[in-house]
């Protein structure tokens, strides 16, 4: 009685262990470019951090921020908008409205005109940070932007240094457009989940 009390426990472990193990076939062996591949551990403090600046961008002048970098001529004629227009920018971002408000970081990326019949964009960017904890990290943004529509929301698609693994949402609402010199004011509040 012993011994069969004594195999059904060793019988029992072998199970144990079997159920654990990953089998590794030969497709998965001919992946020498991975590295290492396991668990990650839900151990540590996700937290959301909610930041509001302004983002200026000026598309004319010696001064500015923003370049149109390329377009569809034959568009122009038959459409009210700048549809196919690619700019790239370069924006401050500051704690105000104030151009004189003090500079947190800078806005970097493109926005492509997608709107045939009204002012939309797609907007790719990151967000540097250039002042105290952040300074170095980013967050990068992409995402629809209906430009005359009061409050836009576009995703955090990731981010590094302090916002690496970053997941979250943009709201933003224009504060300033003045369309004759070509300077817009946005006001962005962002909500980022981050470690």
């Amino acid at each position: 009685m012993a011994t069969f009390m004594l195999s059904s426990l060793f019988l029992l472990l072998l199970l144990c262990c079997a159920s654990n193990s990953t089998l590794v076939t030969s497709s998965e062996q001919s992946n020498d470019y991975l590295i290492s591949s396991h668990t990650v551990s839900h151990a540590a403090v996700e937290k959301q951090s909610h930041f509001r600046f302004y983002w200026h961008d000026m598309i004319t002048g010696p001064n500015r921020t923003s370049v149109r970098v390329a377009n569809a001529p034959e568009f122009k004629k038959s459409i009210s908008t700048n549809f196919s227009d690619l700019y790239v920018f370069d924006d401050p971002l500051r704690t105000g409205p104030d151009v004189n408000s003090k500079l947190v970081g800078k806005a970097k990326g493109i926005y492509l005109e997608t709107g045939l019949y009204k002012l939309e964009v797609l907007m790719a960017m990151n967000f540097v940070f250039t002042d105290g904890k952040y300074n170095g990290s980013t967050i990068a943004v992409l995402g629809h932007n209906e430009v005359l529509t009061t409050v836009r929301e576009m995703p955090i698609v990731g981010g590094s240094g302090l916002f690496r693994f970053a997941r979250g949402y943009v709201q933003l609402r224009t504060y300033l457009y003045d369309v004759k010199i070509g300077f817009a004011v946005v006001e962005y509040n962002v909500f980022v989940n981050h470690y």
